[in-house]
């Protein structure tokens, strides 16, 4: 008897989820991959910003020192 309410209870749940069908499988698939698009794009965006930080600073460090040697 649970078994049944706990199977009744999952497949309202895929209906209100719109994922009652036969292609709920690969609705599924292509979320999933959306969703390792969507972190793979999250990463390389935070690391495109740390590496223009990087660059920004050491070019910032770079011309403070140029200019300290043109001072002289």
């Amino acid at each position: 008897m649970l078994d049944r309410a706990a199977r009744r209870g999952a497949r309202e749940a895929l209906k209100s989820l719109g994922l009652q069908d036969d292609d709920a499988h690969k609705d599924l698939l292509e979320m999933r991959t959306l969703l390792e698009a969507y972190r793979d794009t999250k990463k390389s965006i935070w690391q495109t910003v740390v590496r223009i930080s990087t660059v920004a600073l050491l070019s910032f460090i770079a011309a403070s020192v140029w200019m300290q040697i043109g001072n002289k």
